[in-house]
């Protein structure tokens, strides 16, 4: 039976994060890009973390962003920025080639729902024609063949922000009570063997009880979801699926998390350690433990 871990003895990093444990765990610390590293820029706040780094770190980017989905302030970063519709690829290659692109990052994800709506060009084509299923990581590793093809080399995401990764351990001043770490465990395990089918990235638990279990919806409507079966106190568990591949779209959270779980009255968060982002220029962990909400990170494998 897994264990829960108790504090740890991590330094906190200026942005309320926790010192990675391993630092070659899932990161390219000593790799250097020939030349300008590419970003294909999905939602949320990651692709700006990510230039930001970028810029302090003096590496140029040039970005490919995706329209109704990356957030427009790309653009105030001064890099190339071309804009494509969700499902375009080719685009992506001839961006990358007129700039010298050798190397490229994933950062942020696609909204599911808008993959029904969606319009391949003829490369897209040819990369959904590979998979048996459209699971998320079976296009991904599909669409890294192609980079491959392309002598475009695919780093983590976490390459440039390894602080962001969860490292293993209680992360703030609140501790689990032996019942939620029944009920974190109970996530953990219902969350790796549904991981498998592509769902069950988020997994809500109270008194031994799973609530809810995030399909296509997204984590924030999987905890709504799960917060309506009862009054306060519920854990919320975020992992990896079983064998992702961890270049790409990470499981993360961010201060929206935060603010959320204090609405429903959730008491604990729980995330895969090593394979999970805390995605926030604030003060993540002062906030959780201001809500009062137990932040942990879990090693599952």
């Amino acid at each position: 039976m897994k264990t829960i871990p108790v504090k740890t003895e991590k330094k906190v990093f200026p942005y309320g994060h926790i010192e990675p444990g391993n630092k070659t765990d899932s990161t390219f610390f000593s790799f250097s890009p020939p030349g300008p590293i590419g970003l294909v820029a999905g939602n949320g706040l990651f692709p700006a973390l990510f230039l930001e780094s970028a810029r302090k770190k003096g590496y140029d980017v040039v970005v490919v962003a995706h329209q109704g989905e990356t957030d427009p302030s790309v653009e105030s970063f001064g890099v190339p920025v071309r804009w494509i519709r969700v499902g375009q690829i080719d685009p992506i290659f001839k961006t990358f080639h007129k700039y010298g692109v050798k190397a490229a990052a994933f950062a942020g994800g696609i909204k599911k729902p808008r993959l029904f709506d969606l319009r391949p060009d003829w490369r897209g084509v040819r990369v959904l024609a590979r998979v048996a299923v459209n699971h998320d990581d079976q296009v991904l590793r599909a669409l890294a063949d192609e980079f491959e093809q392309e002598s475009i080399r695919i780093v983590p995401s976490t390459w440039l922000l390894p602080e962001l990764t969860a490292p293993e351990g209680v992360l703030g001043v609140h501790q689990p009570t032996d019942s939620e770490r029944e009920d974190v465990r109970i996530g953990f395990e219902a969350g790796k063997v549904l991981g498998k089918l592509d769902v069950g990235q988020c997994v809500v638990v109270k008194e031994k009880v799973i609530l809810a279990l995030e399909a296509i919806e997204g984590t924030d409507e999987t905890i709504r979801r799960g917060a309506g079966f009862t009054s306060s106190g519920i854990v919320v568990v975020k992992m990896a699926k079983p064998g992702q591949d961890l270049r790409f779209d990470l499981p993360s959270v961010g201060m929206r998390t935060l603010d959320l779980m204090t609405e429903v009255g959730a008491r604990v968060l729980a995330l895969e350690a090593g394979k999970s982002l805390i995605l926030d220029t604030g003060h993540f962990l002062e906030t959780a433990d201001r809500y009062g909400i137990c932040v942990l990170g879990v090693a599952w494998d």
